[in-house]
């Protein structure tokens, strides 16, 4: 029936049935949860393609850049918005809109299993990421995703 259920039993399509981090029992999204920390949620074969954030030319500032979290976010503190590169997140597989600002995400470059952690700043509307141009060229090992234009990668919310 491909319904998802709650840690309460009750069963649905949404979110609210279906996240593994609120508490999804059953056909849960990403797999099931795996826990570590931050939720876990994943998804696999993404399509990832890459923005001129700049971070460090707009001294990290995300209403510089016109991110939609600057909103909530803008106004953390330095170190937080320096810790990981930037990304734009509209994956398959986890929160959207507010919900998903601030959090990270673990990337793997499906060819080469270069990873890297990032934070997400922005929406998109690729269906994948949009990853800070450094990001993108730090798993980029073999050339081939700027030739591409585009990466095709896994993701994993983890803990920040």
């Amino acid at each position: 029936n491909n319904l998802c259920c709650s840690q309460f039993g009750y069963c649905g399509t949404t979110d609210d049935y279906c996240s593994p981090s609120k508490g999804c029992q059953s056909n849960c999204r990403g797999g099931g949860g795996g826990g570590s920390g931050g939720g876990g949620e994943s998804a696999s074969n993404v399509r990832a393609t890459y923005h001129y954030y700049n971070p460090a030319q707009n001294g990290w500032n995300l209403n510089a850049v016109s991110a939609y979290c600057s909103t909530w976010d803008a106004n953390k503190p330095l170190a937080w918005r320096q810790k990981y590169g930037w990304t734009a997140f509209c994956g398959p597989v986890g929160p959207r809109g507010q919900a998903s600002c601030g959090r990270c995400l673990r990337v793997t470059n499906r060819a080469t299993r270069a990873q890297v952690t990032v934070r997400i700043v922005d929406q998109c509307s690729n269906g994948g990421l949009d990853l800070d141009v450094a990001v993108f060229q730090e798993i980029d090992t073999d050339g081939r995703g700027h030739a591409q234009g585009h990466l095709m990668v896994d993701y994993q919310f983890v803990a920040c």
